[in-house]
């Protein structure tokens, strides 16, 4: 959530949530600091995770929508769930209008979920790879969280999800939290990726390049 209201002041006109879900960023993208004017929830015509109806439905590959349509597109960790990620990032390409906005968030340190439509964790280089091929400008690339976030994560799923007696996992939770959240506090993320690194996720900022300036015929 943070990240995303950091990029908002980049979104403007109609801004895409590709997987939307229960479009919980609605409020966020149509507010200041945000330029949004019209929001479009895309999601499957049946998830059976969400109740609410999204704007627009669509199979997980073709986004049912013109192309160079919409200024701004968000897709928060939807992309490793695609089989077939780069046909989804070229749909998101398409219907962007020329110098449009993509807004992107994957996990890196994260159980299996959604089973069996888990796909693929994404390093930053493979991440950058996939926007480039379809033609994206990649402006920022940025980790969530670092080594202890990671460990923090890490001790927080294994306290909720391992199993385990249910008084077992509450005396856990109260030993456990205040170095919970002393790691939080002390993670420092890592600003390059040029070193080995522990991650949690990334965050993503691309641009489509603005058309060519049609030249003056004598």
């Amino acid at each position: 959530m943070r990240t995303l209201q950091e990029a908002a002041p980049l979104f403007c006109g109609t801004v895409l949530d590709v997987g939307c879900g229960q479009s919980p960023y609605r409020p966020l993208l149509l507010s200041a600091p945000s330029r949004a004017t019209r929001y479009l929830g895309l999601d499957l015509a049946r998830n059976p995770m969400y109740s609410n109806r999204p704007d627009l439905t669509w199979d997980g590959h073709s986004i049912p929508l013109a192309g160079n349509s919409v200024e701004s597109v968000v897709c928060t960790e939807v992309l490793e769930h695609c089989p077939h990620p780069q046909q989804v990032l070229a749909e998101t390409f398409r219907v962007l209008k020329p110098a449009g906005v993509l807004f992107l968030t994957v996990p890196f340190l994260w159980p299996l979920h959604d089973i069996p439509f888990d796909e693929y964790r994404y390093t930053p280089f493979a991440l950058t790879r996939h926007m480039e091929a379809v033609g994206y400008t990649v402006m920022q690339m940025k980790a969530l969280g670092g080594w202890d976030a990671s460990l923090a994560q890490m001790i927080g799923l294994w306290v909720r999800r391992r199993p385990m007696p249910e008084r077992a996992r509450r005396i856990l939770q109260r030993l456990l939290w205040p170095v919970h959240r002393w790691l939080i506090r002390r993670d420092r993320p890592p600003r390059s990726f040029t070193q080995s690194a522990m991650i949690t996720g990334l965050a993503a900022v691309s641009r489509k390049p603005p058309c060519l300036p049609v030249p003056v015929l004598p």
